[in-house]
């Protein structure tokens, strides 16, 4: 497919409001993809790589804004580019608008399609940009980005940069690529949902469905080695567990990062809730796995940070553990980590999704051979199945006194559902409130602290036709230098343009802030805003998972 048709079919979804003509215009968009349908089923999210790879472009704003400059000419600068996305809030209108092309003349917009971009081609350059690393790489990247660029007509500039930057903006997620699959192809919405749920591949599922139909969607299987989004949980009281399920099952929520464990019998990989690789930030989890383990499996859990006496230690000495590429012996020896395991996916070959969870619960004690790993505690925590408040307040106490977070309540006949939150998992904290919100924006600091971003601006996530984030208040008090250095570190990359001391900030980092409450307010477009918010933890999570303002709304309302 010419990378102008798939822009041409773009620009007529971005025209739409409707969700339903969003899905029909993708279906249309996917039937005459033809070999590059999972290509396109991807680009079309803003995607170049499967959701469940956690490779990225690396491919900041001002690396973005110097290709699209040197693809203008001249008399454009890196700076030029980055005040006009300022002013106008769309890097794609901005590419659009260029003169792009001008290094080659004329040449550059022929129709000859011997000449012209092909998605295919887009995938592979975006592909190598991705691989290219060590010294120089930023300066190579951007060449690569200046030729693909200095092709482009202004449509193809438009959602090229849009790409690059992961900001489509057409209006298309998950949901409407999955029922557009579903209607190109005509096959049962539940056979694609079951084929994303145990591949986490948008581009797959639709050239199965499109190839093998309803037998091939419903042949796919979660393989050891390709991650799943993992269940999610939502806040919940013990009383409304006990009145929904009459059994509870009960587990203590620990104050960890979230991993999942996949073992060959061979190999073991271990990958972040955002599905990144982090096997070798974790050598210890491979050596749990290789010691403890008795057969091939996919397993749900955390890692947490312990002292010399297995005690729990806060979360943020966890991340530390995450983050470290290097020298990781050395991070080993500062910081000791624990497995702790509560959940059983896959086990010899058999996917276990649909199995309720008592069950897979019970699997998982037999997957794992050693439930004591060298008295760090156990690996497969009890759980404890209630009928009545008193037993689980009981867990409760018994989980705060050791320094854990509180508990987890669980409905023991839930299947497990990739990426849903629902109410088949609740979360009970006993102490402040808290969201998960992203960060958009920053101010620098004052004093000893002016090399330091500070003053997060944080937003909720706003679903439907005007998606994106709306900020709900600021948090700027409580935290450490050394956190501080840690955010501008992780900060820094983010920042799409500044104005003074203010930054505005693409939307990629969570952060956990806890707040007294919800009031109304009209500082902020989203009539919303908390007060005294204070930062609680960085989430290791996607911005797709932060909390929406309509739950913010609910949560004012009481509901």
């Amino acid at each position: 497919m010419r990378f102008d048709a798939f822009c041409d079919a773009l620009t007529r979804v971005e025209a739409l409001s409707a969700d339903t003509d969003i899905v029909a215009a993708v279906a249309d968009l996917f039937a005459a993809a033809d070999a590059d349908l999972p290509v396109v089923a991807r680009f079309v999210q803003g995607r170049v790589f499967p959701a469940w790879d956690a490779t990225t472009l690396d491919v900041g704003p001002r690396l973005c804004y110097a290709a699209l400059a040197r693809a203008a000419g001249p008399n454009v600068s890196g700076d030029d580019v980055e005040r006009r996305v300022a002013e106008t809030g769309d890097v794609g209108d901005v590419a659009a608008e260029l003169d792009l092309g001008s290094q080659q003349g004329l040449g550059a917009f022929t129709d000859d399609a011997a000449s012209a971009l092909t998605v295919a081609v887009v995938d592979e350059e975006l592909r190598a940009l991705a691989g290219t690393a060590g010294g120089g790489s930023e300066s190579r990247k951007e060449d690569r980005l200046f030729g693909l660029f200095n092709r482009c007509t202004p449509d193809e500039a438009r959602y090229l940069a849009r790409l690059v930057l992961g900001e489509m903006r057409v209006g298309v997620g998950a949901g409407s690529v999955r029922d557009a699959t579903t209607d190109a192809f005509e096959v049962p919405p539940e056979a694609v949902e079951h084929a994303l749920q145990v591949s986490n591949d948008y581009g797959l599922v639709a050239r199965v469905a499109r190839d093998e139909g309803e037998t091939g969607l419903r042949g796919l299987s979660l393989e050891v080695g390709r991650p799943v989004q993992a269940m999610l949980a939502q806040a919940g009281t013990a009383e409304e567990a006990l009145d929904a399920w009459e059994t509870v099952a009960v587990e203590t929520k620990f104050d960890g990062a979230r991993i999942q464990l996949h073992y060959s019998g061979e190999e073991t990989w271990v990958f972040s809730r955002n599905m990144a690789d982090v096997t070798d930030a974790l050598p210890e989890v491979g050596e749990f796995a290789e010691r403890s383990l008795a057969e091939p499996a996919i397993l749900d859990g955390e890692v947490v940070a312990v002292d010399d006496d297995g005690a729990p230690l806060p979360f943020q000495e966890v991340l530390r553990r995450f983050r470290r590429k290097h020298d990781v012996e050395r991070a080993r020896e500062e910081v000791s980590v624990a497995v702790r395991l509560f959940d059983c996916l896959h086990a010899s070959g058999e996917d276990l999704l649909d199995v309720p969870f008592a069950e897979r619960h019970a699997r998982l004690e037999a997957v794992v051979d050693d439930a004591e790993d060298e008295g760090e505690g156990e690996t497969v925590p009890e759980l404890t199945l209630a009928s009545d408040l008193e037993t689980v307040e009981t867990h409760e106490e018994r989980a705060l006194r050791t320094g854990h977070e509180g508990i987890m309540l669980k409905n023991p006949e839930s299947t497990y559902t990739p990426g849903r939150r629902g109410k088949n998992w609740l979360k009970r904290k006993p102490d402040v409130e808290t969201l998960d919100l992203v960060v958009t924006g920053a101010e620098w600091g004052e004093g000893r602290r002016a090399s330091f971003l500070g003053t997060f601006e944080v937003s909720a996530r706003v679903e439907g036709e005007n998606e994106g984030f709306a900020p709900v208040g600021k948090v700027a008090t409580g935290i450490t230098d050394e956190t501080l250095a840690d955010l501008t570190e992780r900060l820094e990359p983010l920042v799409e343009s500044e104005s003074g001391k203010a930054v505005d900030l693409r939307p990629d980092l969570v952060l956990e802030v806890g707040y007294e409450e919800i009031q109304t307010s009209q500082n902020y477009d989203s009539g919303a805003a908390l007060r005294f918010p204070r930062l609680v933890a960085i989430r290791e999570k996607p911005p797709e998972e932060a909390d929406t303002l309509a739950r913010i709304r609910e949560l004012s309302r009481g509901e």
